[in-house]
This record gives structure tokens, sequence and C-alpha cells, in this order.
């Protein structure tokens, strides 16, 4: 039987059962305290009830949240479904996201994230400090597949939606302490207040999350896996009538954790240089690193008619990180990469929403200008050089979209959106190589002449692309809803910052732009008298140049390429479900299933390498060859599922809330190509916490154990497993079992 038969069944299954029990339903809950309480999104840029949005979405409150015990946003790599959201191989806040199989690896400057970032509607341009702690929010949403209508460029994947929580107009102030496993020390402060009666607040929030590392850098002494971070959140609220109200906020985040420089999972051909454990390292290049990321956004919205609100999102962001990686884990320096990133941009969206019984829906403009660059140091000692690889990115956006549905019936309703997009892109891409194997005079190191200019070049262009989306959805009764829908997403192309134009001289034309066109079918709802709601959803995507880093090892280095691999089918299903059991147990459940699969794969192998189809063997000359039967996709495990429960009862006149949590990941490739040292075998994590709220919610304590079991996996890692390279195979770890304690005091 195949997979796509399986998926089909399994989705049979879940929803004929589902419908069974609807056709049995009784009329409407007489006590809503048993019922499953209704969930608003804005996945469509307006309020709704999450049943009545066409797109596969989850929701977690920030409540939710706390009783998962998320302290950042990859923990939504266990609670969704089809997802995964990490922390970059070798740093601590550089964010890795994958939806449905779509993503980018590479947080390279220039190379475009597959999956949407935003906060309160301002988008997140690049992963440094990405991986956003969880304090002082209303709630996280995830949109899972192409978001081109709403959300342009680079939702090809879908987006992440974090939204922080609104100020109001009461005067208020809270503390947070933690105390934990590894000296875990974790304090938030966040307070508001309204200044008289002129309809303005102000509010504040600070975080500071500090941690000893899981493991050791046994040449330097320095923690590995350790956390230092501080976040700062100041907004101001004004709201002088009843239509018109701004928001202005600003954020900072700063991250002085030391690098992660990964664990050597071979012996070391040179230095007797051994297997440690999983969190140390011997990795000698140092341990500074520094990321700074900050944003100022102003909003504002005017409700200036019963039917139309006219809405403004302007912001701007900056980033700068100074970090190393030690891919070779030694005290030698055989592959060093000190780098250094930068980014800024400048983001206006302008919006018109209207609503009235039978027409809802947004017209809007798009504009961002932004400029993504940086500097590393390839320091190779057995080749006695050091490469400099750099350059600068510029682009400009601009936008025009629409969404609206229509009610044709009572039960019947259309929905049509589409966008134009327009990206013009400036580039700027050197490869210089420098005699000594040493930093480059752009990581400080000893100025010196170039030996060999292997890249340099400028280059231009223009991508432009229409991403359309339609969808319908009929009422199966007052609490079910089926849709199907159709949808485009769209990633720009661009060049490849580290290409060298010596080995792979196409890489001056750089890469064409990825489509993912995707079919989706889904059913949402609430059974039982409400006592469970649910979202289930089917989909087929066709994706099409899709843009693959690649990197092989050649004797003049290393060589990387971004190709467009072409075309992959990817189907799977999805279901989400939460019930209210008893009046004192709850429960949460969500299963994912995707096949991806590469249809054609043509990738150029340069001169020297070996040839893929035979490896004993290597290529006189360049050649592009079709290599689809031996890739896979990267960070997307065939099966995801979360199970959930949660009890809550009186205690010490108090409330007690226990949730016990399993989530499990099937095996998956950490690149596209498997490597059993490297790819990550099936595994379950297991969590707990107990949550103390005293009467009247102003005391709160909290336990929390995540990973109890102490399961070791792999998030990432570097295969560099060759005699130049000292046989350097690294890879990079989650957090071990750790158990941590809270109190929280509101005043």
């Amino acid at each position: 039987m195949t997979s796509m038969w399986k998926a089909a069944l399994l989705a049979g299954a879940a929803w004929s059962s589902i419908a069974g029990v609807a056709s049995a339903q009784q009329a409407p809950v007489a006590d809503n305290s048993a019922s499953v309480d209704a969930v608003v999104v804005t996945a469509r840029r307006r309020e709704e009830n999450l049943k009545d949005v066409p797109v596969a979405v989850s929701a977690f409150s920030a409540a939710k949240l706390e009783q998962q015990g998320g302290t950042d946003i990859t923990i939504l790599s266990q609670t969704t479904p089809n997802i995964t959201v990490q922390t970059a191989r070798g740093s601590n806040s550089t964010l890795i996201s994958y939806i449905r199989g779509v993503g980018q690896q590479d947080p390279l400057w220039g190379y475009e994230p597959g999956v949407g970032l935003y906060v309160d509607d301002v988008y997140i341009y690049r992963p440094q400090g990405a991986v956003l702690d969880i304090f002082d929010i209303e709630r996280i949403e995830v949109l899972r597949g192409p978001q081109g209508t709403l959300y342009g460029r680079n939702t090809i994947g879908g987006a992440i939606k974090y939204v922080t929580k609104r100020l109001g107009d009461e005067a208020g102030a809270k503390i947070k302490a933690t105390y934990g496993s590894y000296n875990q020390t974790d304090v938030l402060v966040s307070a508001q207040t309204p200044i008289s009666d002129t309809g303005l607040s102000i509010g504040a929030a600070y975080a500071l999350y500090k941690r000893d590392g899981y493991g050791s850098n046994l040449t330097t002494g320095a923690d590995q896996y350790d956390k230092d971070v501080h976040a700062y959140r100041l907004s101001a609220e004004y709201k002088p009538t009843e239509d018109l109200f701004f928001r202005l906020a600003y954020d900072r985040v700063e991250d002085n954790s030391n690098p992660r420089h990964g664990h050597r999972e071979l012996p070391a051909l040179v230095g007797g240089y051994q297997v440690l454990d999983v969190y140390d390292t011997q990795a000698g290049l140092g341990d500074k690193n520094h990321v700074m990321t900050k944003g100022l956004s102003l909003t504002g919205q005017w409700n200036a008619s019963e039917y139309v609100t006219l809405k403004s999102i302007t912001a701007s962001r900056r980033g700068h990180t100074q970090t190393m990686i030690d891919f070779d884990g030694t005290p030698l320096p055989t592959l060093d990469v000190p780098a250094t990133y930068d980014d800024r941009s400048f983001s206006q969206e302008l919006q018109a929403v209207y609503a009235d019984e039978n027409v809802q829906g947004v017209f809007g403009l798009y504009y961002m200008n932004s400029q993504a660059s940086g500097e590393f140091d390839t320091i190779a000692g057995n080749l006695g050089v050091a490469i400099a690889d750099g350059g600068k990115v510029n682009t400009q956006s601009f936008a025009a979209f629409f969404d609206f549905s229509a009610n044709l019936t009572d039960k019947f309703k259309v929905s049509l959106g589409a966008r134009a997009t327009r990206d013009h892109k400036r580039a700027n891409v050197f490869r210089f190589f420098y005699l000594g194997a040493t930093p480059t005079p752009y990581q400080h190191g000893a100025p010196r002449p170039i030996l060999q200019v292997r890249t340099n070049y400028d280059a231009q262009k223009t991508f432009e692309q229409f991403t359309p989306r339609i969808s319908a959805s009929y009422d199966l009764t007052d609490e079910l809803t089926t849709y199907a829908s159709f949808s485009k997403g769209y990633k720009s192309g661009g060049w490849d910052m580290r290409g060298d134009a010596f080995i792979t001289p196409q890489t001056v034309n750089g890469y064409k732009p990825e489509v993912v066109k995707t079919y989706e079918a889904g059913l949402k709802g609430s059974l039982l008298d409400r006592r469970v709601s649910f979202s289930s959803a089917a989909f087929l995507s066709k994706y099409t140049d899709q843009q693959v880093t690649t990197q092989v090892v050649v004797p003049s280095g290393i060589a990387s390429s971004v190709d467009n691999a072409g075309a992959s089918t990817l189907y799977g299903v999805e279901f989400e479900a939460n019930a209210k059991l008893s009046q004192h147990l709850s429960g949460n459940v969500a299963l994912g299933y995707i096949h991806a699969k590469y249809d054609r794969f043509n990738r150029f192998v340069p001169a020297g390498a070996p040839n893929p189809l035979n490896p004993s063997t290597t290529l006189a000359t360049g050649q592009v060859i079709n290599v689809a039967d031996l890739y896979g996709f990267q960070n997307t495990p065939e099966w995801t599922g979360n199970v959930s429960l949660t009890w809550r009862g009186d205690l010490v006149g108090g409330s007690l809330a226990i949730t016990p949590m399993v989530s499990y990941r099937d095996d998956y490739q950490q690149f596209e190509q498997p490597l059993p040292l490297l790819d990550q075998k099936a595994f379950t994590l297991v969590d707990l916490t107990a949550i103390w709220t005293a009467p009247g919610g102003r005391y709160k304590l909290a336990l929390t154990g995540k990973n109890l079991t102490n399961e070791k996996y792999r998030t990432g890692g570097y295969n560099f497993g060759v005699a130049t390279y000292n046989n350097s195979v690294i890879g990079f770890y989650g957090p071990p079992r750790t158990i941590a304690g809270s109190i929280e005091v509101a005043f």
C-alpha cells in the first residue's frame, strides 16, 4: 500500500468518525463550562473564529503555551503538525523553520527564509535573533501552506504570527522568577499604566534568560550550550476616540551566549581527538558571540465607517551578529569559521478592511526596502589558506493584494484573493583566498595581500510573481464547516553568497525563484455539545524550481552551489483536536503525516567532485546530473504527533493544573542527502508542567520538567568527513532533561 493511500485512509477514517458523531449530535450546549473555548485568530488579517477560516491554522494562547512549558517558539515543533522550528546549527538564537517540507536551512545573508515570521504583523526579515522567547504575549498562530496572498514573499511554506499583549486601560505589573537545572535563572518583569483619562497608556517588559552550559569546551574552559539573553519591549497605545487607535512599539534583544561549536561524531585523523559527550567540544577557535536585533513599529487604525477600517503598519528593523563556528571541533585550525552578519529593513503596509453581513475582505499595499550583508572566513589549516566570503544584497519589494469572502447562501461561502509582487535585487559577492591559516583582514586578522580572487561580481535582477488564492467553504451544520482551497506561494531568486566562480562559473547568473502550488481540503468544527473542537486538512503540493544549497569537497576546497532542483511532490494530512473530557480533565491531540519526494533534481556537479551516481569515480568536467533518487527532504519527518492532558482541581484554596505532554517526531534527514551519522532517528519527548494559581490570580507557582527521559537527539550537523578537514562530522543536539520552578506575582 502506497503512502498516499495510507494518508487518504487516515484522513477518511478521521473524517468518517467525526461525521458519524456529528450526525448524532443534539442541539446546543447548555453548560458552557463543560465546552471548549472558541478560538479567535487573525490569519486573514481580520478577527475570525478559527472554525470559519479556510486555512490550516494552529493557535496557542499564552496560557496554553505556559501549560506546555514553552519558553521560546521552538516549542511549536512539539505541538504543531508537520512543522520544524529549531535553533540553527552553531547558534543560540538563529532560527531554522520548515512547514510541510518547505523552508530554508542556511541562514546566510542573501538567502530568503521559506517560512515567514511576523511580530504584530511586522515581517522579521532575517533569521538571526529570531528564536523568540515567549514573554508578554497574547498568542502565537501557525499558518500552514502558502500564504502568498495576504503575507506575500517568503511565506511559501507558511507563516508564524507572534502577537504581543495589548496594554489595555488598567494599571498593572507582573514579575516572574525562575530557577532550574544548569543554574537556569530567568527574570521577567512587565508593567503598564494609563496616563490619566487621555486615552494614552504606556508599558514596558524586560526578560533576562541565563543558564550554564549543558557541556563544556575542554580547550578553553567555556560553557557549551549556555544562555545569556536580554530582551526589552517598550510600547505606547493611544486611543483618542472609539474609532481611532495608535500603537508605538520598540523591541531589542541581545544574545551574548557562547557559540555552539558542535560535537564530533567521529574521531579525528590527526591529533587523537576522540568522540566526547554530545554537549562537549574541544574547539579552539574561541568563544566570542554577540547577536543584537532591534525594531521600531507604528500601527494606526481608523474605523472610518460601520463597514470600513483603515490600517497602517510602519516598521524599521536592524540586526548585527558577530559569531564563530569551529567545524572540526578540535584545537587545530582545520576548519574554523568566524562570521559577521548585518541587516536592516524598512517596511510600510496599508490595509483597507471591509466587513458587512455578506462580504468581508481586505485590500492592501506593501513596500519593503532591505539590505543584508556579511562576511565569513573559512580557515582551512591543512590547505594553508583562509578564504573570505562576503557581500551584500539590497532588496526593494512592492506588492498589491486583496482577499475577499462572500456569503453566496447561508451555508456556502467563497473567497478569492491575489497578490502581485515585484522584487528588485542588487548584489555584490566576493570570495578571496589569503595565504596562511589565520583570520583574514575582514575578521580583524593581519593585513596581507589577496592570494587569489575566486569570485568578485555585481549583479541585479527583478523578479515578478502573481500569487492567487481561492477557496470555498460549506457549513454542514452550525458546528461543522468543510472547505477546499488552492493557493500559490513564491520565494524570490538570488545569488549564492559563497559561490566560487572558479569552480562553478554559473554562480554569477544566480538562481531562479521557487514556487509552490497547494491544493487543500479540510473539515473543522466542534462535536458533542462543543466538548470537542477539531481541525483537519489534507493537502497536495507541487514544488517547482526548489532552491537547494549543496556543498561538496573538491581538491581546492569546498564548492558551494545553489541549484533550482526542478520539481517535487508533497502530500499529507493533519489533525488537531481539543476535548473537555470531564469537569476536571481536558486533552489535546495533534497528528501530522507528510510524504515528500523529488520528481526531478538537476544538480550541477563541478569538475573534480565525486560522481553522485558512481561515487568511486570523479568528474573530469562539470556536469548537470539528475540526482532525484539520491536526495530527500531535510527537516521533514514523515510523522509528527503530540498528546497532552490537563487536570484541573482545587488545592489550598487555589487552582492546580497538571499537564503531562508526549511529542513524537519520526526519523528525518539533516541534509538533502541521507547521512546515517547525522540523520536523526525517531524520538519521543516527555514533558510535565504543574501550575498552582492563588485565589484572585495574584500569585502563581509552577514546576516544569522538559525531556524527562533525557532523550539525546540531533537538531543539526555538518559533514566534512574527509582527510583534508580531519574527518570532521559535527552534530548539534537538543536540550537534555531539565527541571525548573518559578514564582509569579501580579500587582
